[in-house]
């Protein structure tokens, strides 16, 4: 598992098309997205308006990780590498440790670097770190977990591309990550409580402004891990069947 995992998290790591997804992408949204709304607002209102996107944005790209989950996944499937590694004595469960966890690193390191560049930039609150730090493995595991489940589920890559910008942007839309929860529709708002990203959302700028309720908290990580916990069942339940379209 640890030789698949380093080998993983190398390539991801030299994938220049992965660091325009994860990094460069979401700072060139952010960046227009803040200069648009706040744009002739005064000093109290741009602080909350980037207070809102930063997290917003993060959470909602941290789903694209999805579309090189499935990439890998597929092609690992189509050259018959799933294959040859399912002859040997190898368990499936490290042969699936081993690819998804690289993805949790990089996601983690996502994270990291897009708070950074808000708080360097725009100066956004960090009032708790650890509460930051805590949320973001928990939106880690949910993300890449939902990321396997997929990867092990669909047939070919353009589907993958296609339920994960499904997932990323209709999940931002509902959930609040374009403009304030508060603003939108009743029946909307009612939807995005079934989504992960709404939670993320909430409880990262609650932690941003120092504001988290230990009871709130508990509940969002409890929501996480439970998508994710799900998704990863999903994910050991296609295993088999993934396997059984693997070119041999």
């Amino acid at each position: 598992m640890n030789a698949i995992m380093k080998v993983e998290l190398k390539k991801h790591l030299q994938d220049k098309g992965l660091v325009f997804w994860m990094l460069i992408l979401p700072i060139l949204f952010t960046i227009l997205f803040i200069s648009i709304f706040t744009a002739g607002a005064d000093n109290a209102t741009k602080q909350e308006v980037i207070q809102s996107i930063v997290p917003g944005y993060v959470v909602m790209f941290v789903f694209f990780i999805m579309i090189s989950m499935v990439q890998i996944f597929i092609k690992d499937r189509d050259k018959g590498m799933t294959a040859r590694l399912a002859s040997t004595p190898i368990k499936s469960y490290y042969y699936l440790l081993g690819k998804w966890l690289p993805f949790m690193y990089i996601v983690l390191i996502q994270i990291v670097v897009l708070f950074l560049f808000g708080k360097l930039v725009y100066d956004v609150s960090l009032e708790e770190p650890l509460v930051l730090l805590m949320l973001s493995l928990f939106i880690t595991f949910t993300v890449t977990a939902i990321g396997l489940a997929m990867a092990l589920t669909v047939h070919t890559e353009n589907m993958g591309i296609a339920f994960t910008q499904i997932i990323a942007l209709g999940g931002a839309m509902l959930s609040g990550l374009w403009i304030p929860f508060d603003m939108m529709p009743s029946f909307m708002q009612t939807i995005g409580r079934f989504l992960p990203q709404y939670w993320a959302h909430q409880s990262f700028q609650d932690a941003m402004a120092g504001t988290t309720q230990v009871s709130e908290l508990f509940q969002t990580l409890g929501i996480l891990f439970a998508i994710g916990l799900a998704a990863f069942i999903i994910a050991i339940i296609r295993y088999p069947y993934f396997l059984k379209r693997a070119v041999k």
